[in-house]
């Protein structure tokens, strides 16, 4: 491929970053956007990590530090480089981004909204943290200690598969009349 090739090749591949990020219409993870790029065999890894370096270098990504992780939002200038360049990314691709952005944005409003952790107090103590927020406002933050990494670990996932059940149960429980 010549060197125009090369540049066209680029261009796409950042312009389709800006598409997904753009798509989802909220602060995106390098993990979550490795899945979507990968599950979706738009392109490999390294060239991700690469432009999303560049992206966020030239202005066109922002990124914040939140529980750990790296989130990616678009710019002010990344949005009006997109609209101006829309039309590089060839319909396919865009159709195949189209199809996958509903189901990858739930699966990031969930990463994002209810999170389990624990970290080890003692050899017999962890100290287990469930949340559940709504943009940045905490619906629940729960702190528990249990006496087994096993128990920890327990809880940990049944939070994620089942926090909005525990939370209807705990809101129940805690506002039921009592004699």
């Amino acid at each position: 491929m010549n060197s125009l090739g090369n540049n066209r090749q680029l261009a796409e591949n950042k312009l389709i970053l800006l598409y997904i990020i753009d798509k989802l219409e909220i602060p995106v993870s390098n993990l979550q956007m490795t899945k979507i790029i990968l599950e979706n065999k738009i392109m490999n890894y390294f060239l991700l990590q690469q432009y999303l370096d560049e992206l966020r270098e030239s202005n066109f990504l922002s990124s914040e530090q939140f529980e750990g992780k790296t989130l990616y939002r678009i710019t002010d200038n990344g949005k009006q480089t997109l609209n101006y360049f829309t039309n590089l990314i060839p319909a396919s691709i865009r159709a195949v981004i189209d199809d996958a952005i509903p189901s990858a944005k739930s699966n990031i409003r969930n990463e994002l909204l209810v999170t389990a952790d624990y970290i080890p107090e003692s050899e017999n103590e962890f100290t287990v943290s469930c949340k559940v927020r709504e943009d940045k406002f905490s619906l629940i933050d729960l702190s528990i200690a249990v006496g087994t990494k096993s128990d920890a670990r327990t809880i940990c996932e049944n939070w994620k598969k089942y926090s909005q059940q525990i939370y209807a149960e705990i809101i129940e429980s805690l506002t039921r009349k009592r004699d």
